[in-house]
């Protein structure tokens, strides 16, 4: 049955639940306080690049599906509203709740007797408890659940249609029921269970994919020494099926982005307020941090040192299929080199440099050919596809010295040291 379905945020989660809830049939509204966005959303031009995001709006503006608002009087007519914010992360990866709060007490003077509002934005344990009261506050028949996101940027509105498992958390009877059959549009299994769960069951997962991500990284830092080859020892690793082959084990330069630390930081900080006995979560936080160091030392020691060198970077966003810098580990070393007096040069098939609070100190490369032309060094930061199909050959008579670090494993390295390339790279 089609229910008319309200929208609050609109950055990259929130556009996508647009596009998500248009393409199963529903009427969206999708609000955001900031006009500018509105008027590029009603020319179809989204805040962040996503693939199939834009044609998806463009649809749904086109069948009368979706409409955009900078007034939150729109939201009143929904039966649903989704709370889709993307919740800022502090510069020490903490949960900024905010714009949450602020939204609930924006939205709930219009609301309809009925409505639920489904907080699918990151919520630190015990927000939704809190979000929960504050919303029924004067309106006793409004309700609140919470559903947390399941995107991976890159892939983002298969993602939420696909997602294998979704995770509702609800405070009682009614709400769980209307949710579960709202969601289940979506073919996957409903996992419900109490807000406090859910949120519990998010922070679960992110944890536990950081920690694979930190222990690939030291386990790759052994295999060098030992002389193993760590993408053999991933290999035989995921043929356990207690592990299985989509384990997040492909080591690098460490996790950026801030989702996967904002979950540490919740569970860190639950530590601390309770015995401190579970100390992983800050351990792991810690060692994630120290990864881009240790990133510099190997490219300080290929290159003798930094200062005077002159260094390309392949990929400045935190992971391919975004445009988004922010919280960017990629942008994080090249700080660190600019600290060090080395001249870096940057190509990133899809960056958006506006994003940067002052001018970069970095030079902005139009190609890969414009970012290899005479360099001492190219590191791959970010694994974008468009770096596989490159006529390495022409970008070796380009630089200076013929050397690549590849900090991904992403490349093919059988070519390109076949072309005479000094070819680095991680665990191997």
């Amino acid at each position: 049955m089609e229910k008319t379905i309200g929208i609050i945020g609109l950055w990259h989660l929130g556009c996508v639940l647009c596009a998500a809830w248009c393409k199963l049939g529903h009427t969206v509204v999708g609000f955001d306080d900031d006009t500018f966005r509105i008027e590029n959303l009603k020319r179809a031009t989204p805040p962040i690049y996503e693939p199939g995001l834009s044609d998806a709006i463009r649809e749904g503006l086109g069948n009368g599906k979706i409409t955009f608002s900078d007034d939150i009087r729109a939201l009143a007519s929904c039966d649903f509203i989704f709370l889709s914010y993307d919740t800022p992360v502090r510069e020490d990866d903490s949960s900024d709740t905010a714009i949450l709060e602020k939204a609930i007490e924006d939205v709930r003077p219009i609301l309809k007797d009925g409505a639920i509002l489904i907080v699918s934005s990151q919520s630190p344990s015990g927000l939704c408890r809190e979000l929960r009261t504050r919303l029924r506050r004067e309106k006793p028949m409004l309700e609140l659940a919470y559903s947390p996101e399941n995107l991976r940027l890159g892939d983002a509105i298969r993602c939420y249609l696909n997602p294998g498992r979704i995770i509702l958390g609800a405070a009682d009877t009614r709400t769980r029921e209307q949710c579960e059959s709202l969601f289940s549009q979506i073919p996957a299994e409903i996992l419900s269970m109490s807000m406090e769960s859910a949120e519990m069951v998010k922070h679960g997962i992110n944890s536990f994919l950081a920690m694979s991500i930190v222990f690939a990284n030291h386990l790759a830092d052994i295999c060098e020494s030992a002389g193993a080859r760590i993408d053999d020892v991933v290999a035989g690793m995921k043929s356990d099926p207690r592990i299985g082959q989509n384990a997040y084990l492909a080591p690098g330069i460490g996790f950026s982005g801030g989702t996967l630390g904002r979950d540490l930081k919740v569970l860190d900080q639950k530590n601390r307020e309770s015995d401190g006995a579970a100390k992983i979560f800050g351990l792991i936080h810690t060692m994630n941090n120290q990864r881009k160091f240790s990133i510099l030392k190997r490219i300080e020691k290929i290159v003798g040192r930094c200062e005077g060198s002159s260094i390309g970077i392949l990929g400045i966003t935190y992971k391919p299929g975004t445009s988004t810098l922010r919280r960017s580990l990629p942008l994080e070393i090249v700080d660190l080199l600019l600290e060090k007096k080395a001249e870096v040069r940057v190509f990133d098939p899809k960056a958006d440099y506006t994003e940067l609070s002052h001018s970069p100190k970095f030079q902005i490369a139009p190609s890969l050919e414009k970012a290899s032309h005479s360099v001492d060094l190219l590191v791959l930061l970010t694994e974008w596809p468009e770096f596989k199909d490159v006529d390495w050959e022409k970008v070796f008579g380009r630089m200076r010295r013929p050397v690549i670090f590849d900090t991904k494993n992403f490349l093919d390295r059988g070519r390109l040291t076949s072309l005479g390339f000094e070819y680095h790279s991680v665990g191997r």
